[in-house]
């Protein structure tokens, strides 16, 4: 169900607007005095209640009816995000007019149902809906949602100075109608290429190819200018050489005369792996197959230089033979368009504070973040529940309700959801594993990059609230600038190295699993297994490195409790061992042998028997301890 009215024509229009999320070219360009804001259902307590009671996602009530944002124009709606639509109706009140201009269902912003909501520029796929079509507006806009209760949402705008906008309405050209559908075009594309985005600025593109043989300890250069221009776009092919627990190759970018380097950062970082895997493919950068990719547009002044170092380890390390290839063009920076950085950083950030994404002076814009996360405590993965925060030029503009959230997803912890690593076109996951207490995410801000004349800083709290959980952080924020970073971390030493627990946990009602024989599953505080006369129940134990691994479970004994074995396939760990107890009792971290566990041998079996008192055994817990 939809509804539009038209409003008064003006100069600058939504399809303007939607252009920004193709025109890749224009993304150096300053937006002066225009800044990102949001309304957002995060705990004004500092607490975790960012959208489960509904206290904080609402401004306040009209006619039974929740306000839920209001925005002075002119202006521009670049972004709605939820994990929880439903279909209660939203109205959105255009310039101060008494009825609705739009009228959509709440779940219909993300169906692909109502034009020109149209996936993939709107839809869900890592836990989150998202939308960014973008919404006009040349005076006001308050949006109404009919309902008793509206749980997470951030909605994001911006103003739009200096410009006579349109407000959003029905009439959609032909021209407006081919503009979606080359956005459409572009984020369907699974296989992006540069030619996508040769265009303005970044049109007449030459191409500079070579071929690099990279020795421990070499620092080679790959490309070099000497003359005002702009990188459309850069490939670098090392077949699987990149991948790996060691991340020895890093990639340095300098401009003109900086100081400092714009880039200096482990190239698996860079091109958003994850734990030592390739995990990106959005439309701009990443990795497909064995190519990785960025198509950044990056303009220079006078002269642009990238190296390839491949750091030297007290270990046998081979040669890597990698393929470079550079496009570009002869035109230089404008001075209307900031300098590209890119800002590593690596750091088991001290509880009680933030993680820093950017914090920078001068003039520029936000674009992007790449953010590994590695818990340090086993079987959880709560550090994620922390939210985003941006504070631009003194005042805080952004705050966010979940680290996954940022990313557009949501339920972190639920299946089909974040669980794995999902690229889509500017955001995604790149990596769910609870065993290993791992996640990541990355998000592209294109219409939506983040504005700032004096300054920014950009971060994440680790937890829900209190910054109260450990947690080993892994980012690249990227900006345009007039001013490079005032120091770049040095990528070196132990920063280079993934980490790896030593200790894994297992939740068994989470598990992948095959049952035999006679043998009822249900839930109960884990899994409860059960026969009237024998069976087994086979585990994968997923996500874990190759090793050698102490096997502990968590189990619950009941008068009527059942006895079982532990196997590894063919192989017996453990004697008969009986579930069989007086009353109801939780038995915790049982020794049920050793294994050597692979990615062809990752499974344990449990054998269950009925002896004369029952055939009941609970299991809570399956925790590994690596054993050097």
């Amino acid at each position: 169900m939809v509804s539009l009215s038209i409003a008064a024509q003006g100069n600058y229009r939504w399809s303007d607007e939607l252009s920004l999320l193709q025109r890749i070219d224009q993304l150096p360009e300053y937006r002066t005095g225009s800044y990102v804001e949001s309304f957002s259902s995060y705990d004004k307590t500092n607490g975790n209640d960012d959208g489960f009671a509904g206290t904080y996602s609402f401004i306040r009530k009209e006619n039974n009816k929740l306000v839920i944002a209001e925005m002075k124009g002119p202006g521009v709606i670049d972004r709605i995000w939820t994990p929880t639509p439903n279909d209660n109706m939203l109205y959105f009140y255009f310039d101060g007019a008494r009825e609705p201009g739009l009228k959509i269902k709440f779940s219909d912003l993300f169906s692909g149902k109502v034009y020109p909501f149209v996936k993939p520029v709107c839809g869900n796929e890592v836990g989150g809906y998202y939308c960014y079509i973008p919404i006009t507006y040349s005076k006001s806009c308050k949006i109404v949602y009919d309902g008793p209760k509206l749980e997470f949402i951030q909605i994001g705008y911006r103003n739009l100075t200096a410009k006579k906008v349109e407000t959003f309405n029905n009439q959609f050209t032909d021209a407006d109608k081919q503009q979606l559908q080359s956005v459409c075009d572009l984020w369907n594309n699974n296989s992006p290429q540069v030619q996508s985005f040769a265009f303005g600025k970044s049109s007449n593109m030459k191409t500079f190819e070579k071929e690099i043989t990279l020795n421990p300890g070499d620092d080679v250069n790959c490309f070099s200018l000497d003359t005002p221009g702009r990188i459309v776009g850069m490939e670098i092919d090392g077949g699987t050489s990149f991948e790996g627990g060691n991340k020895d190759v890093i990639l340095t970018a300098k401009w003109d005369n900086d100081a400092v380097d714009a880039i200096d950062a482990p190239l698996q970082d860079f091109f958003g792996y994850a734990f030592g895997h390739g995990s990106m493919r959005s439309i701009v950068m990443g990795k497909q197959g064995n190519n990785n990719y960025c198509y950044l547009p990056m303009p220079f002044d006078k002269s642009a230089k990238f190296n390839l170092s491949y750091k030297k380890r007290d270990a046998y390390q081979p040669t890597i033979v990698t393929k470079v290839k550079f496009y570009y063009t002869l035109d230089g920076r404008t001075k209307d368009e900031g300098k590209f950085y890119a800002v590593w950083s690596r750091q088991r950030t001290p509880l009680g504070s933030y993680h820093t994404f950017l914090q920078t002076k001068g003039k520029g814009h936000y674009v992007g973040t790449i953010h590994q996360a590695q818990g340090l405590r086993p079987g959880m993965t709560l550090f994620f529940e922390g939210d985003d925060s941006t504070y631009v030029d003194g005042k805080m503009r952004l705050h966010g309700t979940g680290s996954e959230d940022y990313y557009n997803g949501g339920w972190y912890a639920l299946m089909d959801r974040w669980d794995r690593g999902i690229s889509l076109p500017i955001h995604g996951s790149l990596d769910y594993s609870l065993p290993m207490a791992r996640t990541g995410g990355y998000r592209f801000h294109l219409s939506d990059k983040m504005s700032f004349e004096k300054e920014i800083y950009q971060g994440i709290e680790h937890g829900g609230q209190n910054n109260d959980v450990p947690v080993d952080y892994i980012s690249v924020a990227m900006y345009y600038g007039d001013t490079p970073p005032a120091a770049q971390q040095i990528p070196q030493g132990d920063l280079l190295k993934v980490y790896k627990p030593t200790t894994h946990i297992y939740y068994p009602q989470l598990f992948e699993m095959n049952i035999g024989g006679d043998i009822n599953l249900s839930t109960e505080g884990g899994i409860l297994l059960s026969t009237n006369y024998q069976g087994e129940a086979r585990l994968k134990l997923s996500d874990v490195p190759d090793g050698h691994y102490r096997i502990l479970i968590d189990y619950t004994t009941f008068p009527d409790g059942a006895d079982f074995q532990v196997w590894q396939r063919q192989k017996q760990l453990s004697d008969w061992i009986s579930a069989k107890s007086t009353q109801r009792e939780e038995k915790n971290r049982l020794h049920v042998g050793d294994l050597y566990l692979t990615q062809q041998t990752n499974t344990i079996t449990f054998h269950i028997r009925k002896n004369d008192q029952g055939g009941k055994l609970g299991l809570r817990l399956v925790t590994l301890e690596r054993i050097d």
